[in-house]
């Protein structure tokens, strides 16, 4: 199977990561390897690039694209909130570089037939890593409207979370809910034509967003990630995050000014009396995103927001 992946940004991440000969870096949604290929050849000749993914497509394609540098390069199917357990398993207690990117892959989206597009007619599977037992289709179908309109309005910041979740309901209660096409026609039924006719995105792709992130818990693993992947840097060793929506950025945004500035105490304190030390130097001031030639290239970089940091 082909895997298809274009990275992004590929000389801002390189920058960021400042990967020096010898060095250890880790991707950990490693993807096609696109980005992986690139960091690799700063690390050569005796570095090591520890690669992570959930999808196991993605594992796959990364062996074959980085074969060349097998003997530089260790590869996990695994979700990155284990990064610590990977490390364990290495020997290794401190990395020089984290790139962590977490937007759905253009194979999850036209090659993977597990319902991540809305575009096409397919199972409402949208799992990242197929050996975790929920789906979209279990959620659509035995959560209830509460649950629903909670999910649609927390992770997706739908308008009409609690319609839609109503007319799930009532749809799922004449048959279940199996297919990608089923449920866009209940969102079209949903959300008044008006607004659909106003709206310059597909009215389904909140929802999808919203089912996607619930599916793999992806704000909770993001969440942990971050505070793991800090800790895990060597002092001068620096983390990069790609997000592509608002929730997932502005938790990496607000994670590493914490880090930056970790003092609790009240402004009108002449002096820092909580102790609390600062562990990272923030090394995008503004969100970093793709010029106008490398949309025009790949037009789905468009929403690419990038962060990073550097551990003190």
């Amino acid at each position: 199977m082909q895997y298809r992946h274009i990275p992004v940004m590929v000389d801002e991440v390189l920058g960021f990561l400042n990967c020096q000969p010898g060095g250890t870096c880790v991707d950990c949604t490693i993807g096609g390897a696109g980005h992986a290929a690139a960091i690799i050849e700063n690390l050569l000749p005796d570095g090591l690039l520890i690669g992570i993914d959930q999808d196991l497509d993605a594992v796959e394609a990364a062996a074959r694209r980085l074969a060349p540098y097998k003997s530089n390069v260790h590869l996990f199917h695994d979700n990155f909130v284990n990064l610590p357990d990977i490390l364990a398993q290495l020997n290794i207690s401190a990395v020089d570089g984290i790139l962590a990117d977490l937007g759905v892959s253009l194979h999850q989206l036209e090659g993977s037939s597990r319902g991540f597009s809305f575009q096409k007619d397919e199972v409402l599977d949208m799992r990242m890593n197929t050996d975790q037992p929920k789906t979209a289709g279990t959620i659509l179908n035995q959560a209830s409207s509460q649950t629903l309109k909670h999910i649609l309005k927390a992770y997706g910041e739908e308008q009409w979370a609690g319609r839609i979740a109503e007319k799930i309901v009532s749809r799922r209660q004449r048959h279940p809910i199996r297919t990608t096409g089923e449920l866009v026609e209940v969102i079209y039924e949903a959300i008044p034509q008006r607004i659909i006719r106003k709206r310059k995105i597909h009215p389904a792709t909140k929802v999808f967003m919203a089912l996607r992130i619930a599916v793999n818990q992806e704000l909770d693993c993001l969440d942990r990630f971050l505070t793991a992947a800090v800790e895990l840097l060597r002092p001068g060793g620096r983390i990069c995050v790609f997000s592509f929506h608002s929730l997932e950025d502005r938790l990496v945004k607000h994670r590493f000014r914490a880090l930056e500035n970790p003092c609790t105490c009240p402004p009108d304190f002449p002096e820092c009396v909580c102790g609390k030390q600062p562990q990272l130097r923030v090394l995008t001031r503004k969100v970093r995103r793709p010029g106008a030639e490398e949309i025009a290239r790949n037009p789905r970089a468009r929403s690419t927001c990038l962060r990073a940091s550097e551990k003190l």
